[in-house]
């Protein structure tokens, strides 16, 4: 259900705006959207999980107060980020 460190690290790697960045949005939002997607998988196989589609919605808004911050802080970064991780939005 949680990713690994690797797979962690290499959003990290790809998401990260400067050397060193793990706290930017972009960084955020990639490792939640990550995070989600594996739990839907798991959503899907046991639809009665009501405690994990409870963390599951959770985190799905706090992605959602991530993007709307980033979209009213630069419209460029939001569009680019959205895009490359195929967001609707």
């Amino acid at each position: 259900m949680s990713i690994t460190a690797e797979r962690k690290t290499e959003l990290v790697k790809e998401y990260a705006r400067s050397e060193g960045d793990t706290g930017s949005p972009e960084v955020q939002v990639a490792i939640l959207t990550e995070r989600i997607r594996n739990l839907t998988e798991h959503m899907r196989e046991h639809k009665h999980d009501f405690h994990s589609r409870r963390g599951l919605l959770v985190m799905v808004g706090q992605r959602r107060r991530l993007l709307d911050y980033l979209k009213k802080k630069e419209q460029g970064r939001y569009d680019s980020l959205i895009q490359q991780l195929g967001l609707r939005r």
